[in-house]
């Protein structure tokens, strides 16, 4: 009984290790994809196949040869994995066909991803360019007279849609309405906890969303309200292992990482922050965010010169950002080389004059220089815009 039991548990751990296998071939495939370069993502997820059979890799690779317009192979592999996996391919296989501007077939697939557990929101199918080719067609009209979706998951969509676009009384309104007609549910939780959320309310949408990742186990919709309501709470620490679970669900999005990483430097785990970002940066190297990211944690940890390093790298990819130079300019400051810091302030302000906290660094630098009458021009500045640290310097060192 031991042996079965250590049997499973092995099982248990591999096919753990293989989930996340995928989850990173994925990751891999979708950088290559959004850089242009389908042929390398169709390489990355073949080579992947051949280690797992893994519907998910399939249906990606599928997205690929789409991007290469290669319709059959496409076709080839969403069939392969509704073998695998069944319906998980039919809502791609209608998109190929949408392109193909078979109306029917395609319709006849997007009808079997609808009555299966892969069926994709009103929002998401309406805003998808795939069905743009049919979407006037007679077929595609008669498809949607059908009552494809229940009145609280119309409910649902409305409430995500206002607040994502912050009209938070016309959410309460639609929240209301559905507490009065139907029984609370983890549809309903859910879209309250959106609203709390939205309404500053974060230590009820914390509560709210805690039951329903219990109840739910690897929910992504849940689990992504979780981590933002934990992060709003001031604990980075849960937030952090929420997102972990979400990698554990099998969730395939880069952003992750960066989000990730921004709880590892609150907490201090900078070496653990490194290892996400270094990871996004493997997959987009020009990242500007991530770029910055890496400097202030490797600045944090202190070693100043590979913040230098990163930061150098962030201004040769945009070299009309200010914002760049004020994280280089901010790393001279800490090394307090207060030329090269000036410099990089100096460039940063005439890309943005309006920056207070460049003005008033800028000036302390000045100030380390001996340069008090260019310092205090700068404080006044800094102050000007706002910045009311200016006004200790302002009363020391420029009124007499």
């Amino acid at each position: 009984m031991k042996k079965i039991s250590a049997l499973v548990w092995i099982m248990a751990l591999t096919g753990a290790a293989f989930g996340q296998q995928s989850v990173d071939f994925i990751l891999k495939a979708r950088a290559f994809n959004s850089a242009g370069k389908p042929e390398m993502a169709v390489k990355v997820l073949s080579d992947a196949i051949l280690m797992s059979n893994d519907s998910r890799l399939y249906v990606e690779r599928a997205e690929a040869r789409l991007s290469q317009r290669d319709y059959s192979d496409a076709i080839s592999d969403l069939n392969e994995a509704n073998k695998i996996s069944p319906a998980s391919g039919e809502y791609n296989l209608a998109r190929v066909y949408a392109f193909k501007g078979d109306a029917a077939t395609s319709l006849y697939h997007l009808e079997l991803s609808m009555n299966s557990s892969y069926r994709r929101s009103e929002k998401e199918i309406m805003l998808d360019p795939a069905f743009n080719l049919i979407d006037n067609r007679a077929e595609w009209r008669q498809f949607w007279k059908k009552e494809w979706y229940s009145l609280t998951e119309k409910s649902i969509s409305e409430i995500e849609y206002y607040v994502t676009a912050g009209k938070i009384d016309e959410s309460k309104n639609v929240l209301s309405e559905l507490k009065n007609n139907y029984k609370s549910n983890d549809d309903i939780i859910y879209a309250e906890a959106l609203i709390n959320l939205s309404s500053g309310k974060y230590d009820e949408a914390v509560k709210a969303a805690t039951g329903l990742v219990t109840a739910n186990q690897g929910n992504e919709k849940y689990l992504r309200v979780l981590a933002r309501a934990q992060t709003l709470t001031g604990n980075p620490a849960g937030a952090s292992d929420t997102y972990t679970q979400l990698f554990s669900a099998g969730v395939a999005d880069a952003e992750i990482l960066m989000l990730r990483a921004e709880c590892y430097r609150k907490t201090g785990e900078n070496d653990k922050a490194l290892q996400d970002i270094e990871k996004y940066l493997s997959l987009y190297p020009e990242n500007k965010t991530a770029l910055s990211l890496a400097g202030k944690v490797e600045a944090i940890s202190g070693d100043n010169l590979k913040a230098l390093d990163y930061f150098s790298r962030n201004l040769k990819l945009h070299p009309n950002d200010p914002d760049c130079y004020v994280d280089r300019g901010n790393s001279y400051f800490v090394s307090k080389s207060w030329d090269w810091a000036i410099k990089d302030y100096s460039m940063s302000l005439d890309l943005n004059p309006a920056n207070s906290d460049a003005w008033l660094n800028k000036g302390i630098a000045l100030l380390n220089m001996s340069r008090v009458e260019d310092a205090c021009h700068d404080f006044k500045k800094a102050l000007s815009l706002g910045n009311k640290r200016a006004t200790e310097y302002i009363s020391s060192k420029c009124i007499k």
